[in-house]
Protein backbone atom coordinates (compact mmCIF):
# COMPACT_ATOMS: atom_id res chain seq x y z
CA UNK A 1 0.00 0.00 0.00
CA UNK A 2 1.45 3.33 -1.04
CA UNK A 3 1.60 6.15 1.52
CA UNK A 4 -0.56 9.22 1.07
CA UNK A 5 1.10 12.46 0.02
CA UNK A 6 0.46 13.84 3.49
CA UNK A 7 2.38 10.91 4.96
CA UNK A 8 5.15 11.33 2.40
CA UNK A 9 5.62 14.99 3.27
CA UNK A 10 5.49 14.24 7.00
CA UNK A 11 8.19 11.58 6.66
CA UNK A 12 10.28 13.93 4.54
CA UNK A 13 9.92 16.74 7.05
CA UNK A 14 11.03 14.50 9.92
CA UNK A 15 13.95 13.14 7.90
CA UNK A 16 15.11 16.60 6.94
CA UNK A 17 14.85 17.73 10.55
CA UNK A 18 16.92 14.77 11.71
CA UNK A 19 19.51 15.41 9.05
CA UNK A 20 19.65 19.05 9.97
CA UNK A 21 20.34 18.16 13.58
CA UNK A 22 22.88 15.58 12.53
CA UNK A 23 24.69 18.20 10.51
CA UNK A 24 25.11 20.20 13.70
CA UNK A 25 22.83 22.96 12.50
CA UNK A 26 25.01 23.58 9.44
CA UNK A 27 22.54 23.58 6.55
CA UNK A 28 24.60 23.48 3.39
CA UNK A 29 22.86 23.91 0.06
CA UNK A 30 23.78 24.09 -3.60
CA UNK A 31 21.60 27.07 -4.39
CA UNK A 32 24.55 29.09 -5.64
CA UNK A 33 25.08 26.72 -8.59
CA UNK A 34 22.01 28.13 -10.36
CA UNK A 35 20.36 31.17 -8.74
CA UNK A 36 16.56 31.18 -8.88
CA UNK A 37 15.50 33.75 -11.47
CA UNK A 38 12.41 35.93 -11.12
CA UNK A 39 10.55 36.44 -14.41
CA UNK A 40 8.71 39.75 -14.84
CA UNK A 41 6.94 38.51 -17.97
CA UNK A 42 4.16 36.02 -17.19
CA UNK A 43 1.63 34.19 -19.33
CA UNK A 44 -0.97 31.54 -18.47
CA UNK A 45 -1.79 28.35 -20.31
CA UNK A 46 -5.38 29.63 -20.22
CA UNK A 47 -4.36 32.46 -22.56
CA UNK A 48 -3.77 29.83 -25.24
CA UNK A 49 -6.97 27.87 -24.78
CA UNK A 50 -5.85 25.59 -21.96
CA UNK A 51 -8.65 23.58 -20.34
CA UNK A 52 -7.99 21.86 -17.02
CA UNK A 53 -10.83 19.36 -17.04
CA UNK A 54 -8.67 16.24 -17.31
CA UNK A 55 -10.29 15.31 -20.63
CA UNK A 56 -9.49 18.05 -23.15
CA UNK A 57 -6.17 17.59 -24.96
CA UNK A 58 -3.98 20.64 -24.32
CA UNK A 59 -1.03 19.86 -26.61
CA UNK A 60 -1.79 22.80 -28.92
CA UNK A 61 -2.01 25.19 -25.96
CA UNK A 62 1.40 24.14 -24.60
CA UNK A 63 3.06 24.28 -28.01
CA UNK A 64 1.68 27.75 -28.77
CA UNK A 65 2.55 29.14 -25.33
CA UNK A 66 6.12 27.88 -25.52
CA UNK A 67 6.42 29.08 -29.12
CA UNK A 68 5.53 32.59 -27.93
CA UNK A 69 8.12 32.43 -25.16
CA UNK A 70 10.78 31.30 -27.62
CA UNK A 71 10.07 33.90 -30.29
CA UNK A 72 9.15 36.99 -28.27
CA UNK A 73 12.34 36.63 -26.23
CA UNK A 74 11.29 38.87 -23.38
CA UNK A 75 14.16 40.30 -21.38
CA UNK A 76 14.72 38.01 -18.41
CA UNK A 77 12.57 35.26 -19.92
CA UNK A 78 8.92 34.34 -19.39
CA UNK A 79 6.97 32.33 -16.82
CA UNK A 80 4.28 29.96 -18.07
CA UNK A 81 1.66 29.65 -15.33
CA UNK A 82 -0.38 26.46 -14.98
CA UNK A 83 -3.41 27.19 -12.74
CA UNK A 84 -5.25 24.55 -10.67
CA UNK A 85 -6.79 21.86 -12.84
CA UNK A 86 -5.80 18.73 -14.73
CA UNK A 87 -4.22 19.46 -18.13
CA UNK A 88 -4.04 16.41 -20.36
CA UNK A 89 -1.41 16.71 -23.07
CA UNK A 90 0.90 14.86 -25.39
CA UNK A 91 4.65 15.28 -24.96
CA UNK A 92 6.09 18.75 -25.58
CA UNK A 93 9.39 20.63 -25.72
CA UNK A 94 10.52 23.40 -23.43
CA UNK A 95 12.57 26.38 -24.58
CA UNK A 96 15.34 28.50 -23.07
CA UNK A 97 14.75 31.33 -20.62
CA UNK A 98 11.43 30.03 -19.35
CA UNK A 99 9.84 28.95 -16.10
CA UNK A 100 7.17 26.26 -16.10
CA UNK A 101 5.20 27.07 -12.94
CA UNK A 102 2.60 24.69 -11.54
CA UNK A 103 0.19 26.20 -9.04
CA UNK A 104 -1.05 24.19 -6.08
CA UNK A 105 -3.62 21.77 -7.47
CA UNK A 106 -2.24 21.95 -11.02
CA UNK A 107 -1.60 18.64 -12.78
CA UNK A 108 0.08 18.22 -16.16
CA UNK A 109 -0.99 14.72 -17.20
CA UNK A 110 0.42 12.66 -20.06
CA UNK A 111 -1.89 11.13 -22.61
CA UNK A 112 -1.97 7.35 -22.76
CA UNK A 113 -2.00 7.33 -26.56
CA UNK A 114 1.26 5.44 -27.03
CA UNK A 115 0.74 4.81 -30.77
CA UNK A 116 1.24 8.49 -31.65
CA UNK A 117 4.04 9.21 -29.17
CA UNK A 118 6.97 10.83 -31.04
CA UNK A 119 10.22 8.94 -31.58
CA UNK A 120 13.70 10.46 -31.28
CA UNK A 121 17.22 9.21 -31.98
CA UNK A 122 19.16 7.23 -29.39
CA UNK A 123 21.66 9.07 -27.23
CA UNK A 124 25.15 8.83 -28.79
CA UNK A 125 26.63 7.59 -25.51
CA UNK A 126 24.16 4.69 -25.54
CA UNK A 127 24.10 3.84 -29.24
CA UNK A 128 20.52 2.58 -29.06
CA UNK A 129 17.50 2.80 -26.81
CA UNK A 130 18.24 1.68 -23.28
CA UNK A 131 15.67 -1.11 -23.45
CA UNK A 132 15.49 -1.97 -27.15
CA UNK A 133 17.56 -1.39 -30.32
CA UNK A 134 16.74 1.63 -32.48
CA UNK A 135 15.27 4.95 -31.43
CA UNK A 136 13.30 5.73 -28.33
CA UNK A 137 10.16 7.53 -27.33
CA UNK A 138 10.65 11.22 -26.53
CA UNK A 139 10.29 12.16 -22.88
CA UNK A 140 6.96 13.60 -21.77
CA UNK A 141 8.59 16.98 -21.07
CA UNK A 142 11.67 17.42 -23.22
CA UNK A 143 14.42 19.89 -24.06
CA UNK A 144 17.65 19.95 -26.05
CA UNK A 145 20.30 22.66 -26.09
CA UNK A 146 18.48 24.82 -23.55
CA UNK A 147 19.72 27.53 -21.19
CA UNK A 148 18.13 28.99 -18.08
CA UNK A 149 15.12 26.70 -17.57
CA UNK A 150 13.13 26.40 -14.35
CA UNK A 151 10.41 23.86 -13.52
CA UNK A 152 8.85 24.81 -10.21
CA UNK A 153 5.67 25.86 -8.44
CA UNK A 154 3.57 25.13 -5.39
CA UNK A 155 3.92 21.34 -5.39
CA UNK A 156 1.79 20.86 -8.45
CA UNK A 157 2.06 17.48 -10.16
CA UNK A 158 3.51 16.12 -13.39
CA UNK A 159 1.84 12.75 -13.97
CA UNK A 160 3.27 10.40 -16.61
CA UNK A 161 0.38 7.90 -16.43
CA UNK A 162 3.00 5.19 -16.76
CA UNK A 163 0.90 2.12 -16.16
CA UNK A 164 0.13 1.60 -19.85
CA UNK A 165 3.88 1.64 -20.57
CA UNK A 166 4.68 -0.66 -17.64
CA UNK A 167 2.15 -3.17 -18.91
CA UNK A 168 3.67 -3.08 -22.40
CA UNK A 169 7.06 -3.78 -20.82
CA UNK A 170 5.66 -6.67 -18.79
CA UNK A 171 3.89 -8.13 -21.82
CA UNK A 172 6.98 -7.62 -24.01
CA UNK A 173 5.02 -5.62 -26.58
CA UNK A 174 7.20 -2.48 -26.48
CA UNK A 175 8.48 -1.58 -29.97
CA UNK A 176 10.94 1.02 -28.61
CA UNK A 177 12.40 2.21 -25.31
CA UNK A 178 9.87 3.85 -23.02
CA UNK A 179 9.86 7.65 -22.52
CA UNK A 180 11.36 9.36 -19.51
CA UNK A 181 9.12 11.76 -17.63
CA UNK A 182 11.58 14.68 -18.05
CA UNK A 183 14.75 14.62 -20.14
CA UNK A 184 16.97 17.63 -20.77
CA UNK A 185 19.87 17.15 -23.19
CA UNK A 186 22.93 19.39 -23.75
CA UNK A 187 21.44 22.01 -21.44
CA UNK A 188 22.71 24.16 -18.61
CA UNK A 189 21.49 26.37 -15.77
CA UNK A 190 18.52 24.19 -14.87
CA UNK A 191 16.40 24.30 -11.71
CA UNK A 192 13.74 21.70 -10.89
CA UNK A 193 12.05 22.28 -7.54
CA UNK A 194 8.81 22.13 -5.57
CA UNK A 195 7.02 19.78 -7.96
CA UNK A 196 5.57 16.27 -7.50
CA UNK A 197 6.49 13.74 -10.19
CA UNK A 198 4.48 10.56 -10.37
CA UNK A 199 4.01 7.44 -12.46
CA UNK A 200 6.81 7.98 -14.95
CA UNK A 201 6.79 5.54 -17.89
CA UNK A 202 10.55 5.01 -17.42
CA UNK A 203 13.21 7.09 -15.63
CA UNK A 204 11.75 10.17 -13.96
CA UNK A 205 14.27 13.02 -14.28
CA UNK A 206 17.15 12.55 -16.71
CA UNK A 207 19.61 15.40 -17.26
CA UNK A 208 22.09 14.14 -19.87
CA UNK A 209 25.13 16.06 -21.21
CA UNK A 210 24.05 18.89 -18.89
CA UNK A 211 25.86 21.25 -16.54
CA UNK A 212 24.81 23.39 -13.60
CA UNK A 213 21.68 21.57 -12.57
CA UNK A 214 19.85 21.93 -9.24
CA UNK A 215 17.05 19.53 -8.30
CA UNK A 216 15.59 20.14 -4.86
CA UNK A 217 12.38 19.95 -2.84
CA UNK A 218 10.85 17.46 -5.26
CA UNK A 219 8.74 14.41 -4.53
CA UNK A 220 8.97 11.46 -6.92
CA UNK A 221 6.45 8.62 -6.65
CA UNK A 222 5.87 5.36 -8.50
CA UNK A 223 4.67 1.94 -7.32
CA UNK A 224 7.35 -0.39 -6.01
CA UNK A 225 6.61 -2.84 -8.82
CA UNK A 226 6.85 -0.26 -11.62
CA UNK A 227 9.78 -1.34 -13.84
CA UNK A 228 12.87 0.87 -14.23
CA UNK A 229 11.29 3.99 -12.76
CA UNK A 230 14.57 5.50 -11.50
CA UNK A 231 14.09 8.74 -9.59
CA UNK A 232 16.88 11.07 -10.74
CA UNK A 233 19.62 9.99 -13.17
CA UNK A 234 22.32 12.59 -13.88
CA UNK A 235 24.06 11.21 -16.95
CA UNK A 236 27.36 12.46 -18.43
CA UNK A 237 26.64 15.69 -16.57
CA UNK A 238 28.60 18.03 -14.35
CA UNK A 239 27.92 20.36 -11.44
CA UNK A 240 24.67 18.68 -10.45
CA UNK A 241 23.09 19.08 -7.03
CA UNK A 242 20.21 16.92 -5.79
CA UNK A 243 18.94 17.73 -2.32
CA UNK A 244 16.03 17.90 0.12
CA UNK A 245 13.77 15.46 -1.74
CA UNK A 246 11.62 12.37 -1.20
CA UNK A 247 11.74 9.52 -3.73
CA UNK A 248 9.76 6.26 -3.65
CA UNK A 249 9.96 4.34 -6.93
CA UNK A 250 10.42 0.92 -8.50
CA UNK A 251 14.15 1.27 -9.15
CA UNK A 252 17.21 3.27 -8.01
CA UNK A 253 16.34 6.49 -6.19
CA UNK A 254 19.34 8.36 -7.61
CA UNK A 255 21.64 6.78 -10.20
CA UNK A 256 24.69 8.58 -11.59
CA UNK A 257 25.51 7.40 -15.12
CA UNK A 258 27.83 8.21 -18.05
CA UNK A 259 27.13 6.08 -21.09
CA UNK A 260 26.98 2.44 -22.08
CA UNK A 261 29.91 0.24 -23.11
CA UNK A 262 31.65 1.04 -26.43
CA UNK A 263 29.29 3.95 -27.12
CA UNK A 264 29.98 5.60 -23.79
CA UNK A 265 33.70 5.00 -24.16
CA UNK A 266 33.71 6.62 -27.60
CA UNK A 267 31.55 9.57 -26.51
CA UNK A 268 33.92 10.08 -23.54
CA UNK A 269 31.79 12.42 -21.46
CA UNK A 270 32.15 11.78 -17.71
CA UNK A 271 29.84 12.71 -14.89
CA UNK A 272 31.62 14.69 -12.20
CA UNK A 273 31.00 17.10 -9.36
CA UNK A 274 27.70 15.52 -8.31
CA UNK A 275 26.23 16.28 -4.88
CA UNK A 276 23.34 14.29 -3.37
CA UNK A 277 22.21 15.58 -0.01
CA UNK A 278 19.28 15.07 2.36
CA UNK A 279 17.37 12.57 0.23
CA UNK A 280 14.84 10.22 1.81
CA UNK A 281 13.15 7.32 0.10
CA UNK A 282 12.41 3.65 -0.49
CA UNK A 283 12.83 1.19 -3.37
CA UNK A 284 13.03 -2.56 -3.90
CA UNK A 285 16.28 -1.93 -5.81
CA UNK A 286 18.96 0.67 -5.04
CA UNK A 287 19.10 3.81 -2.95
CA UNK A 288 22.16 5.85 -3.93
CA UNK A 289 23.61 4.20 -7.04
CA UNK A 290 26.67 4.82 -9.18
CA UNK A 291 26.39 3.11 -12.58
CA UNK A 292 26.03 0.64 -13.99
CA UNK A 293 26.31 2.66 -17.21
CA UNK A 294 29.58 4.36 -16.36
CA UNK A 295 31.66 4.02 -19.52
CA UNK A 296 32.44 7.73 -19.82
CA UNK A 297 33.65 7.79 -16.22
CA UNK A 298 32.18 9.00 -12.92
CA UNK A 299 34.18 10.94 -10.36
CA UNK A 300 33.91 13.41 -7.50
CA UNK A 301 30.52 12.38 -6.15
CA UNK A 302 29.39 13.31 -2.65
CA UNK A 303 26.26 11.76 -1.13
CA UNK A 304 25.46 12.68 2.47
CA UNK A 305 22.63 12.71 4.99
CA UNK A 306 20.57 10.02 3.28
CA UNK A 307 17.61 8.14 4.83
CA UNK A 308 16.62 4.85 3.19
CA UNK A 309 13.69 2.60 4.10
CA UNK A 310 12.55 -0.80 2.80
CA UNK A 311 15.38 -1.11 0.33
CA UNK A 312 16.89 -3.71 -1.90
CA UNK A 313 20.42 -2.28 -1.54
CA UNK A 314 21.17 0.93 0.32
CA UNK A 315 24.44 2.06 -1.31
CA UNK A 316 25.45 0.50 -4.62
CA UNK A 317 28.33 1.03 -7.05
CA UNK A 318 27.94 -1.14 -10.12
CA UNK A 319 29.84 -1.75 -13.32
CA UNK A 320 30.78 -4.63 -15.61
CA UNK A 321 33.34 -6.10 -17.98
CA UNK A 322 33.12 -4.16 -21.24
CA UNK A 323 32.14 -0.92 -19.51
CA UNK A 324 35.61 0.61 -19.41
CA UNK A 325 35.62 4.04 -17.80
CA UNK A 326 36.19 4.68 -14.12
CA UNK A 327 34.39 5.19 -10.85
CA UNK A 328 36.60 7.14 -8.47
CA UNK A 329 36.66 9.70 -5.70
CA UNK A 330 33.26 8.74 -4.32
CA UNK A 331 32.23 9.74 -0.79
CA UNK A 332 29.04 8.53 0.88
CA UNK A 333 28.43 9.55 4.48
CA UNK A 334 25.78 9.90 7.16
CA UNK A 335 23.38 7.27 5.86
CA UNK A 336 20.55 5.61 7.78
CA UNK A 337 19.16 2.36 6.38
CA UNK A 338 16.09 0.62 7.78
CA UNK A 339 15.12 -2.77 6.37
CA UNK A 340 17.23 -3.79 3.40
CA UNK A 341 18.39 -6.98 1.74
CA UNK A 342 21.91 -5.57 1.56
CA UNK A 343 23.48 -2.47 3.06
CA UNK A 344 26.43 -1.86 0.70
CA UNK A 345 27.24 -3.37 -2.69
CA UNK A 346 30.20 -2.59 -4.94
CA UNK A 347 30.23 -5.02 -7.83
CA UNK A 348 31.81 -5.56 -11.24
CA UNK A 349 29.26 -7.97 -12.67
CA UNK A 350 26.13 -5.82 -12.88
CA UNK A 351 24.20 -4.67 -15.94
CA UNK A 352 23.70 -5.84 -19.49
CA UNK A 353 25.28 -4.81 -22.80
CA UNK A 354 23.81 -2.89 -25.74
CA UNK A 355 25.04 -5.47 -28.26
CA UNK A 356 27.79 -8.01 -28.82
CA UNK A 357 30.27 -5.42 -30.05
CA UNK A 358 31.49 -4.39 -26.62
CA UNK A 359 35.17 -4.94 -25.87
CA UNK A 360 35.64 -7.63 -23.20
CA UNK A 361 39.07 -6.14 -22.49
CA UNK A 362 37.54 -2.76 -21.61
CA UNK A 363 37.77 -3.15 -17.85
CA UNK A 364 36.47 -0.46 -15.51
CA UNK A 365 38.66 1.09 -12.83
CA UNK A 366 37.06 1.49 -9.41
CA UNK A 367 39.15 3.23 -6.77
CA UNK A 368 39.08 5.70 -3.91
CA UNK A 369 35.65 5.04 -2.47
CA UNK A 370 34.92 6.29 1.05
CA UNK A 371 31.78 5.08 2.82
CA UNK A 372 31.48 6.34 6.37
CA UNK A 373 29.04 7.03 9.19
CA UNK A 374 26.41 4.51 8.13
CA UNK A 375 23.91 3.03 10.54
CA UNK A 376 21.30 0.45 9.68
CA UNK A 377 18.85 -1.94 11.23
CA UNK A 378 16.99 -4.81 9.67
CA UNK A 379 19.80 -5.21 7.12
CA UNK A 380 19.93 -8.87 6.07
CA UNK A 381 23.49 -8.75 4.69
CA UNK A 382 25.93 -6.00 5.54
CA UNK A 383 27.78 -5.91 2.26
CA UNK A 384 29.22 -7.40 -0.89
CA UNK A 385 32.33 -6.04 -2.61
CA UNK A 386 33.21 -7.96 -5.74
CA UNK A 387 35.95 -6.55 -7.93
CA UNK A 388 37.30 -7.91 -11.20
CA UNK A 389 40.18 -10.36 -11.32
CA UNK A 390 42.07 -8.32 -13.92
CA UNK A 391 41.00 -4.97 -12.50
CA UNK A 392 40.72 -5.20 -8.71
CA UNK A 393 38.89 -2.42 -6.88
CA UNK A 394 41.34 -0.39 -4.79
CA UNK A 395 41.15 2.21 -2.07
CA UNK A 396 37.80 1.01 -0.75
CA UNK A 397 37.47 2.52 2.69
CA UNK A 398 34.74 1.79 5.26
CA UNK A 399 34.60 3.83 8.45
CA UNK A 400 32.18 3.97 11.38
CA UNK A 401 29.59 1.59 9.95
CA UNK A 402 27.09 -0.40 11.99
CA UNK A 403 24.64 -2.57 10.05
CA UNK A 404 22.41 -4.70 12.22
CA UNK A 405 20.41 -7.59 10.85
CA UNK A 406 19.57 -11.27 11.06
CA UNK A 407 22.50 -12.89 9.30
CA UNK A 408 22.38 -16.64 8.77
CA UNK A 409 25.60 -18.70 9.08
CA UNK A 410 25.31 -19.73 5.42
CA UNK A 411 25.02 -16.09 4.43
CA UNK A 412 28.09 -14.33 5.88
CA UNK A 413 27.73 -10.63 6.70
CA UNK A 414 30.33 -9.64 4.09
CA UNK A 415 31.48 -11.19 0.83
CA UNK A 416 34.59 -9.79 -0.87
CA UNK A 417 36.85 -10.63 -3.76
CA UNK A 418 39.46 -8.78 -5.84
CA UNK A 419 39.39 -5.72 -3.62
CA UNK A 420 41.78 -3.89 -1.33
CA UNK A 421 41.19 -1.15 1.19
CA UNK A 422 40.64 -0.52 4.86
CA UNK A 423 38.00 -0.72 7.53
CA UNK A 424 37.72 1.17 10.81
CA UNK A 425 34.95 0.65 13.36
CA UNK A 426 32.81 -1.54 11.13
CA UNK A 427 30.20 -3.92 12.58
CA UNK A 428 29.79 -6.68 11.65
CA UNK A 429 33.50 -6.84 10.90
CA UNK A 430 34.12 -6.99 7.15
CA UNK A 431 36.26 -9.32 5.11
CA UNK A 432 40.03 -9.45 5.53
CA UNK A 433 40.68 -7.83 2.13
CA UNK A 434 39.66 -4.50 3.65
CA UNK A 435 42.43 -4.52 6.23
CA UNK A 436 45.40 -5.48 4.10
CA UNK A 437 46.43 -2.41 2.13
CA UNK A 438 45.91 0.79 4.09
CA UNK A 439 46.68 1.71 7.62
CA UNK A 440 43.58 2.38 9.67
CA UNK A 441 44.28 6.11 9.79
CA UNK A 442 43.73 6.48 6.08
CA UNK A 443 40.02 5.90 6.59
CA UNK A 444 39.76 9.01 8.70
CA UNK A 445 40.60 11.37 5.85
CA UNK A 446 39.17 12.01 2.43
CA UNK A 447 40.97 11.02 -0.73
Amino acid sequence: MRPSLATVFAVLAVALLLNNCRAAAEWVTCSGIVPMRYRNDKISIMDFGGVGDGKTLNTKAFIEAIYQIEHLRRRGGTLLYIPPGVYLTESFNLTSHMTLYLARGAVIKATTDTEHWPLIAPLPSYGRGRELPGGRYMSFIHGNGLRDVIITGENGTIDGQGEVWWNMWRQRTLPFTRPNLIELINSRSIIISNVIFKNSPFWNIHPVYCSNVVINYVTILAPADSPNTDGIDPDSSTHVCIEDSYISTGDDLVAVKSGWDEYGIAYDRPSHDITIRRVTGSSPFGGIAIGSEASGGIEDVLAEHINLYNMGVGIILKTNIGRGGFIRNITVSNVYIQNARKGIKIAGDVGDHPDNNYNPNALPVVKNVMIKDVWGQGVLQAGLIQGLKNSPFTGICLSNINLRGTTEPRNPPWKCSDVSGAAVQVSPWPCSELTSTYQAGSCSSSF
